[in-house]
């Protein structure tokens, strides 16, 4: 593994480090650092010349920061003859715009799929997209992981049989679907209806929960109302408790206040990107660690072996 190389922007230095740890290779050192006026700068430290670099990069708040951060280190790293590089993204930022959906709207979760490509990404490794479809975007190789083995895993080991997986929108049937059939439990579905964006209102509950656990199911939880609201219909449908799952804790604006005066019991979440330091104030959040499965993807990347059989 001499020519494999992790490298990690500002955005999560944390999981690069656990994700090296787990490969037993050190993170290359680069300089990743911003001018007064807040251009950024970035500098490789060591040699990379022939070498598969993954840049582990996660597009967080603040996503244009970090994208760019992500877009400079490419650049750096073609221009220091690096053989492959990978973009390493568990957490795709603009990517609830992946369709034209009103008139006069750009499709930016392409337009971040093209900038990529045309600095120089040729193959990307993400997790949990907000729709499957964005791997088309890119006219390279994307491996797309899912954080279910986790939180399947955790969701066992905590929960008696008597759980039922909701989804909390139509468009998550799909992912929550899985869930249900690996855990041999029902599936219930919560009609929404959104006005504005990050505004909902859940309306009723396809399925019965009466008696049960309800677990919901999101790729994300941005400012948790579709989850507290739909915590809300699910208790007053009869529900035993609340609990919800998601992959990415993007968790602005009024989200710990709405958690923290929710009926939800827990939230357990993955660390695909960092979290905020308000989530301090919030004992409801349970965070699991998704470095082993990026670690093992990307040793099989490198070592050009099934990625898929992971979840198998």
């Amino acid at each position: 593994m001499r020519d494999l190389k992790i490298i990690s922007g500002n955005a999560h230095q944390k999981l690069a480090a656990e994700i090296a740890a787990h490969l037993d290779i050190p993170l290359t050192a680069t300089d990743v650092r911003k001018f007064s006026d807040g251009e950024i700068f970035v500098e490789v430290k060591e040699n990379v010349r022939g070498a598969d670099v993954f840049v582990i990069q996660p597009t967080c708040t603040p996503v244009n920061d970090h994208l760019m951060e992500l877009v400079i280190m490419v650049d750096a790293l073609r221009r220091a003859s690096a053989r492959r590089i990978t973009a390493v993204i568990p957490y795709y930022g603009y990517a609830r715009q992946d369709r034209k959906n009103a008139p006069r709207v750009p499709i930016s979760a392409k337009v971040v799929a093209e900038m990529l490509m045309a600095v120089g990404v040729r193959r990307v490794l993400c997790m949990d997209l907000h729709a499957g479809q964005i791997q088309g975007f890119f006219n390279i190789p994307v491996d797309h992981l899912y954080a279910a083995p986790v939180i399947l895993e955790y969701i066992k080991k905590t929960f008696d049989d008597n759980v039922i997986m909701v989804s909390p929108d139509a468009g998550g049937v799909e992912r929550t679907r899985a869930f249900a059939k690996r855990l041999n439990s029902g599936l219930a579905i919560i009609d929404k209806r959104r006005d504005k964006p990050n505004e909902c209102e859940a309306m009723h509950v396809i399925g019965d929960v009466r008696g049960k656990t309800a677990i919901l199911m999101d790729d994300m939880v941005d400012t948790a109302g579709t989850l507290c609201a739909g915590a809300a219909t699910l208790i007053a449908n009869g529900a035993k408790e609340v609990h919800a799952c998601c992959s990415h804790p993007v968790l602005s604006g009024p989200a710990i206040d709405r958690l923290n005066a929710s009926q939800i019991k827990s939230l357990v979440v993955t660390n695909s990107i960092p979290l905020n330091g308000k989530t301090k104030e919030c004992s409801k959040i349970k965070v699991l660690s998704v470095s082993a499965l990026l670690g093992d993807a990307i040793n099989r990347i490198h070592n050009e072996d099934s990625v898929s059989s992971l979840f198998i």
